[in-house]
């Protein structure tokens, strides 16, 4: 009986280490904060709440040519998202990457999905009040943890595209499969959950995953191909999670340049 006390006890202490640690887990912040040094970029500082300032990365487009929302992955910056920001700049697009509260130059707030997203909608309105970017010409991308306030931004009704990189069907079903023998449904705080969402979309959507990912298993992308109405599902054989780009290269870009244009293949 000692045992199967001792057993449980150590069950119970590890779902609440789990449990009061969950978004440190889910927000790992890079430690170190970098300011992004694009010549082509401006740094924008948008207002959001009282005392909270949001931050966004914007590269002018070519006129007429449309502006890609980037909601950017775990771990990352403003300040890592520069080499893709010239992949779009170079085919004309603009490109307008949203920070997250607590990460990067962003100190004020911390990040969970509510502020998440009200940094998204301020930074949405800033862009169609403030820079005069219509919905017509507003894609909405997200990438790996940013696929969850992409989608959320798209149910909301912004943006006339979406492209989801690396996404995922919720973060209920992410924490199971990392922490199966835990009732983390029960317990998560934030959910992000895009399956859900997915039926109540009808912009056209790209959904891009390598079929090896190790961190976001691409069954996730198949669940969720099923489940948006207008989707265009694209598999890049043999990538990870963390090398999709450098193995997908020119063709992979090329084909995310192509949809943010309005180009059919």
């Amino acid at each position: 009986m000692t045992w199967i006390f001792l057993i449980v006890g150590i069950y119970l202490a590890l779902g609440v280490v789990l449990f009061l640690m969950q978004r440190r887990l889910i927000y790992p912040i890079p430690r170190a904060a970098i300011a992004p040094n694009a010549l082509s970029a401006r740094l924008l500082r948008i207002p959001v709440a009282k005392n909270v300032t949001g931050l966004a990365l914007h590269y002018q487009p070519r006129e007429g040519e449309p502006t890609v929302v980037h909601f950017h992955g775990n771990a990352e910056q403003l300040a890592d998202q520069e080499q893709l920001a010239e992949w779009f700049v170079e085919a004309g697009v603009g490109f307008f990457a949203v920070e997250y509260p607590g990460y990067g130059l962003a100190e004020n707030g911390a990040p969970n999905e509510r502020a998440i997203y009200q940094t998204a909608e301020a930074a949405l309105k800033h862009l169609s009040n403030e820079l005069q970017v219509p919905k017509r010409l507003t894609v909405l991308q997200g990438q790996s943890l940013g696929t969850g306030v992409a989608v959320e931004m798209a149910r909301r009704g912004y943006g006339s595209r979406l492209s989801l990189i690396s996404p995922y069907t919720s973060m209920a079903d992410m924490a199971a499969t990392v922490a199966p023998f835990f009732p983390v449904r029960w317990l998560l705080l934030d959910r992000y959950d895009n399956a859900s969402k997915a039926p109540m979309i009808e912009l056209p959507t790209l959904i891009i995953h390598g079929s090896q990912d190790e961190v976001i298993p691409f069954r996730m992308a198949e669940q969720l191909a099923d489940r948006f109405p207008n989707r265009r599902l694209h598999i890049v054989k043999g990538a990870h999670h963390n090398d999709l780009f450098s193995v997908g290269g020119q063709e992979l870009m090329q084909r995310i340049v192509a949809f943010s244009l309005g180009i059919k293949g």
